[in-house]
């Protein structure tokens, strides 16, 4: 790992900075669950700092061992170079946890936070229950975070739904809800991913011209490089949107899994281009904790050096 100090910096002023390339990008991370899978998540972060990703982000385990792993993952990220996004979500939390989680961040200079409910534990499309004693919306905790001294500085981000989150009413609802965690403190958002450029675009229209002030917020553009059929596939049924028919069927038709790998690269290339062209801040990418597929769309978008396996 690079001996370069870490930098405690704001995500806004992070993907703000000048910078020699097109765009910002970032990374997403997710707990991993053995120590060979959790190497892998450092060679990964490795290659994105060197590559100059603006920040990355950890999402956060619920229960049991992976969740010790987000905590001493945190740890250690408060010492990385790259700066970090840690994400928080209110499961099987009580409010009094959540303080005293916000509180460790705190002294750790994690100071940029990703406020989130949480799904449903086994099931990420079944019903919410709250845990006795905890929260009940993403909004709550970025009202909690405000009040604690040590917190009220933190760099408070939010997801937002291309497509709208699954349990809102319409599109207007969800507007709604957005726009109220903006107000109440969040600085951005990042989406949740998508394979449709047009529904980004839609949302970012919809929050501007409903608050011309907090709706123009950064929107960060959630991407995950598609490298199979089937994960895609079961990262739709996960998050609740959708894969455009033309695009499963130009996967369909690639006769092999690697044909199916190039084409998915292609399409994120293709999707990656089109938000530049349209004034997006940051691209972020969900790696799963790998680095290549990422690098290959960043080199379709001149933005990195060709991917080469490590000997």
């Amino acid at each position: 790992m690079s001996t370069t100090q870490p930098q405690h910096r704001s995500v806004i002023d992070a993907i703000t900075a000048p910078r020699d390339s097109r765009v910002a990008f970032s990374v997403e991370f997710m707990p991993p669950r053995d120590d060979a899978a959790e190497q892998r998540m450092w060679d990964a972060a490795s290659t994105f700092h060197d590559l100059g990703a603006a920040f990355a982000s950890v999402t956060y385990g619920a229960g049991g061992t992976t969740r010790e792993r987000t905590g001493r993952i945190a740890r250690r990220l408060s010492q990385h170079p790259l700066t970090t996004l840690v994400h928080l979500t209110l499961v099987e939390h009580s409010a009094a946890q959540l303080e005293s989680i916000l509180k460790d961040y705190a002294s750790l200079g994690l100071t940029n936070l990703l406020a989130l409910r949480g799904d449903p534990p086994g099931d990420p499309l079944g019903e919410w229950v709250p845990t006795e004693g905890g929260l009940n919306y993403a909004i709550d905790l970025i009202r909690l975070t405000k009040s604690i001294e040590e917190c009220r500085d933190f760099t408070i981000g939010v997801a937002s739904f291309p497509e709208g989150h699954y349990r809102a009413e319409n599109l207007e609802a969800d507007t709604h809800w957005t726009l109220e965690k903006l107000r109440a403190g969040a600085e951005f958002s990042i989406t949740q991913m998508f394979f449709d450029v047009e529904h980004f675009l839609r949302l970012r229209d919809r929050l501007a011209a409903a608050d011309p002030v907090h709706g123009v917020k950064p929107v960060i553009p959630g991407l995950m490089p598609i490298t199979s059929l089937r994960s895609a596939r079961r990262q739709v049924e996960l998050s609740g949107s959708s894969l455009p028919s033309s695009l499963e069927r130009r996967l369909r038709s690639a006769k092999t899994d690697e044909h199916v790998r190039a084409v998915g690269i292609e399409v994120t290339s293709e999707m990656a281009e089109r938000l530049i062209d349209e004034g997006v801040e940051d691209l972020h990418f969900m790696t799963m904790n790998f680095a290549r597929a990422t690098q290959e769309v960043l080199h379709n978008l001149g933005m990195a050096p060709k991917w080469q396996a490590a000997a």
